[in-house]
């Protein structure tokens, strides 16, 4: 039993035995020498003489790009509670297909969804506490100070503070009350289809409580390897474990009831993976193989960028690296319960830093940036065919931003995935420019900005006269409303998805920007207005986002289903 229906899945594709996902098939154990590490040379990929892998983008549609953290509401932070299916609400009305999310997962380091303890667990913090009192968990008093922080921009460290103890004191209530079911699946039932994933992610959370924060490989030894960790840790902190599987029986709980309030308006889900998993979290403490680990669990080389025209020194990301042969000798076991888990949470699936597929930038450490760092390659086409033998009806969209080889673009080729186009870089250059909309094609998700660009009011403030003049003359307009400008612009492409960012519809400034790469906090705050919903559904906006849908072919078909 899973929690949702799969829809990449075809019959017959192969369900995970029990235990982590690197412990299925014939795994390389050990860690990776640092004198020989990452340089696997796969067999070169053969010029393309056959039909793409997939092609599942064949229709137009449109969607908002909105985190769920951004979500109004008195909580603190936006959750997966009403203000949720209010969204949903809104895009049905909107005339929309798609609700665009970045990863769910459990924040770590500077409360990045992009910067996750886990690759398959979801983030607590969404976890709507009203829902929580309604079942007898919590009550109204006990919640109320989170509404102190109300509908203004997420204080991570205060909703740390303050909602970390009335989830713990509700997993106890609930384990006190027999373990009641919150929703059509019950506790012990969502436990056993998580199996491959969960008792490992709740072990490494109750230890990293234990062990102050620190990150793994900071522990005492004896708490390094999760296949070795004393029966002594087990039983004492067995209560918190326990406690951090609920968290997530709570999540997905009231996940899956905002994903069939979606589907009932025909709203489809777009989720989103990070290529890289991060040093500090579950799937490298678990699986320390299947990356680039030294024999303490400290990455010996990371992943980032090369410098380039916007960085001196590159960007050093800090992410450790994949053993792609050890993947690979697997039959890529790790990526396909990683998928299939996606699969089960969205109807489609954006992979973050595509180009990392074809080749990566690897950088050895200790390193103080990324000029120190070469170019080894990825697994290819390979990894592709074995997502496509276990995953035949996979959407996937690929984030293909920025400089790319011909070899990254063959690659994007001969997968069939739809990439990306960004409104905002198409301007201030000449009639060449890659995302100029007369140089796009169809199979593409275009955005005017995502979530780690301005808004476009920002942009357009910040840009260079030369850029704000070409904008005006391509769209023969005259800035006033950029941004209202821009969503035009993306509908009438003829890209066949175009998602516009929530940001963009309500005409936010800079202030409402979601992420400026490279600061390094200040991020992820960004929240809807109180009100902003119902304002929203009951003036003029929706109606207009329909209209310029139906006038652009991007309006949902009756009975056209996700």
């Amino acid at each position: 039993m899973v929690p949702f229906s799969n829809p990449a899945e075809g019959p017959g594709s192969p369900r995970p035995g029990r235990g982590p996902p690197c412990a299925q098939g014939p795994v390389l154990l050990g860690f990776a020498p640092a004198g020989s590490a990452g340089r696997w040379d796969p067999m070169a990929p053969p010029q393309s003489e056959h039909a793409p892998l997939f092609d599942w983008l064949s229709s137009r549609s449109a969607g908002v790009l909105l985190h769920p953290t951004s979500l109004p509401g008195p909580q603190g932070v936006g959750t997966l509670g009403d203000d949720a299916l209010r969204f949903v609400e809104f895009l049905q009305s909107a005339g929309m297909s798609w609700w665009q999310v970045c990863p769910l997962g459990p924040t770590g380091y500077g409360d990045s969804p992009y910067q996750c303890y886990s690759a398959f667990a979801g983030n607590p913090h969404l976890i709507d506490l009203r829902s929580l009192v309604s079942g007898g968990l919590l009550n109204e008093d006990e919640i109320a100070p989170l509404a102190l922080h109300g509908a203004g921009a997420v204080d991570f460290s205060a909703l740390s503070r303050l909602k970390q103890p009335l989830l713990r004191l509700a997993a106890r209530r609930h384990r006190s009350a027999g373990s009641p079911a919150l929703g059509a699946e019950g506790f012990a039932d969502f436990k056993a289809a998580q199996a491959p994933w969960l008792p490992a992610y709740a072990w490494f959370r109750a230890l990293k409580d234990h062990f102050g924060g620190a990150a793994w490989w900071d522990w005492p030894e004896r708490a390094r390897s999760y296949a070795s960790m004393p029966a002594a840790l087990r039983r004492q902190l067995g209560e918190e474990a326990e406690a951090h599987q609920f968290y997530q029986y709570a999540f997905f709980a009231q996940w899956r009831r905002v994903r069939a309030e979606a589907a009932r308006r025909g709203i489809g889900v777009i989720g989103d993976i990070p290529i890289f998993v991060a040093a500090d979290s579950a799937d490298a403490w678990v699986c320390p193989e299947l990356f680039e680990l030294g024999e303490d669990g400290r990455p010996i080389a990371v992943a980032g960028v090369p410098p380039d025209y916007f960085s001196n020194d590159g960007q050093l990301w800090g992410n450790p690296l994949y053993r792609w042969e050890a993947h690979a000798a697997t039959g890529y076991a790790w990526w396909k319960e990683r998928l299939r888990s996606s699969f089960d949470m969205y109807d489609a699936v954006r992979i973050d830093h595509f180009r990392g597929f074809d080749a990566y930038w690897r950088i050895p450490l200790p390193a103080a940036n990324a000029r120190s760092g070469e170019w080894r390659r990825g697994p290819g086409l390979d990894f592709f065919r074995a997502v496509r033998e276990a995953f035949p009806a996979a959407r996937i969209i690929a984030e293909d931003l920025g400089l790319l080889t011909p070899s990254v673009e063959g690659l994007l080729s001969d997968t069939g995935l739809p990439g990306m186009a960004v409104l905002q870089f198409a301007f201030g250059g000449d009639a060449t420019n890659a995302y100029l909309p007369h140089n796009l094609h169809p199979n593409r998700v275009v955005y005017p900005g995502t979530h780690d660009n301005d808004t476009t009011l920002g942009w357009y403030a910040s840009a260079g006269d030369a850029a704000r003049d070409h904008a005006r003359r391509y769209l023969r307009v005259d800035g006033a409303e950029i941004g209202w400008d821009f969503i035009r612009a993306a509908y009438a492409s003829v890209c066949r998805i175009a998602v516009v960012p929530m940001q963009d519809v309500l005409s936010l400034g800079p202030g409402a920007r979601f992420n400026t790469p490279g600061r390094p906090d200040g991020n992820w705050r960004w929240r809807l207005a109180e009100g902003a919903l119902e304002r929203l559904a009951s003036g003029t906006t929706a109606a207009y986002l329909a209209q310029l849908g139906a006038l652009y072919g991007r309006a949902p078909r009756p009975g056209a289903g996700i």
